[in-house]
Order: structure tokens, then C-alpha cells, then sequence
């Protein structure tokens, strides 16, 4: 791979399929994608959510209210499953273990849409494929 960023939702898939290609022809243990993070009303850095993939499992953390808009957004995958839910006592959201078993462009159609449908993001967000 050559490039690991992209705002433009066409641009970003592609990015995304890239990102599962190489992992698949690497053999790595997975990839993660990522989005610039936001900023709270005083201005400090929120954490910004991750989405890994690796062994037809994407992985990822939600809150309650993420996971409702989540739960809503697999209705349109119906080849996708949630397999665990992890809520340990002191964090305050749920870990996904989400089986999906599909090509490289259904897989990042769905990155792309949770960024923006589960997590919020803008139209033109920013994607960075930070690990293969």
C-alpha cells in the first residue's frame, strides 16, 4: 500500500479494500482503521473510535447508544453476525466481536457506513488505515 488516508467516500472504500487485501496477502493478524478525532466543548481530543478486521472478525468498541445504531446498521448485512459482547465493569462501552464473512468491497462499504452511521461521522470524514 501506498497511500493511508482518504476523506472521499469512494476514496475511502477503496482505501479500506486495499487495507483488507494486503492484510489477507500478508498474512497479517489485522488491520485497523481509524478517524481524526473530535473535540469536546472545551477543546480537548475525544478518543476516536477504531474498527479492526482480521479472520473474517471485525472488532470494535461502542457505547449504548453506538451499539443501538449498530445493531439498526447490520440489518442491511445479514451475512454479518454479533458473536461477543465483552462490558467490562469499569469501561463504559461494549467490545464487538462481529463474524463477517464477505469480499473486500461489502467489508468496507460497512466500515465506511458505521463510521459515519454508528459513530458519526461527517460525509467527509477522515479515514487512516493506521495498522496491516
Amino acid at each position: 500500500m501506498t497511500r493511508f488516508a482518504a476523506t472521499d467516500a469512494r476514496e475511502r472504500r477503496k482505501l479500506v479494500v486495499d487495507a483488507i487485501t494486503a492484510h489477507r496477502e500478508r498474512g497479517s493478524d489485522f488491520v485497523t482503521v481509524t478517524v481524526d478525532p473530535r473535540e469536546d466543548e472545551s477543546g480537548d481530543p475525544l478518543p476516536a473510535p477504531w474498527i479492526q478486521f482480521g479472520d473474517r472478525t471485525f472488532n470494535l468498541d461502542c457505547t449504548d447508544e453506538e451499539l443501538e445504531r449498530l445493531e439498526s446498521l447490520l440489518g442491511d448485512y445479514p451475512e454479518f453476525r454479533i458473536d461477543q459482547r465483552t462490558s467490562p465493569e469499569n469501561a463504559e462501552g461494549t467490545n464487538l466481536r462481529i463474524t463477517a464473512r464477505s469480499d473486500a468491497n461489502r467489508l468496507a462499504g460497512f466500515v465506511d457506513r458505521a463510521f459515519r452511521e454508528v459513530y458519526g461521522r461527517d460525509e467527509d470524514y477522515r479515514a487512516w488505515v493506521v495498522e496491516i
